[in-house]
């Protein structure tokens, strides 16, 4: 796993091969990053989620590109330690890792809204496609905000509320959601 810019750019750290997750490849977080870069000041956002956070790739490349807080969601518990390892080694305080299941966060999740929202579920998951709804209807994304799902090729998002775009880049597909704001009657 490598970190690709801000101040923890260029580490890497060796992921164990026992890992069940199938990270983002750099190419395509890379280019994600470069699209986001445009749309978000990560160094002004406050909170940040990485729901199936894997390896923590997309939270610390958050964390080290100035977001300020940013909770995590894994619920393998080996994945969870890798985290946890990485941010001891990087010294960070800003990551808030949850070691549970990303539904039943969002089910319940208790904090009023993230700035961003990141989710890369396993492609094989059954309920893949409910993972916008929830974020969407429970508003847990800001006005303003940006949420960013990773998925396979053979979903469409694009007539969900707040879809912006969809960028492919080899396997990898993001659909992008921007809570724009909301229009009020004068």
């Amino acid at each position: 796993m490598r970190i690709i810019s801000g101040k923890y750019g260029h580490r890497r750290f060796s992921v164990p091969s026992s890992f069940e997750a199938r990270p983002t490849t750099d190419f395509a977080k890379e280019n994600l990053f470069n699209v986001l870069m445009n749309l978000i000041d990560l160094e002004e956002t406050t909170d940040a989620l990485d729901l199936f956070s894997g390896t923590g790739s997309i939270a610390f490349e958050l964390i080290s590109r100035g977001c300020n807080k940013v909770t995590a969601i894994e619920k393998n518990r080996t994945h969870a330690g890798f985290i946890t390892k990485v941010a001891k080694e990087l010294k960070t305080d800003s990551l808030n890792l949850i070691c549970g299941d990303a539904f039943r966060f969002l089910k319940t999740a208790r904090q009023e809204s993230y700035d961003f929202i990141f989710a890369d579920p396993p492609y094989a998951l059954d309920n893949l496609e409910q993972i916008p709804h929830l974020i969407l209807e429970r508003d847990l994304l800001r006005t303003g905000g940006i949420f960013v799902m990773e998925h396979p090729k053979e979903y469409d998002f694009s007539d969900l509320s707040y879809f912006s775009q969809k960028r492919i880049y080899g396997s990898v597909n993001f659909s992008l959601f921007i809570k724009t704001v909301e229009k009020t009657n004068a």
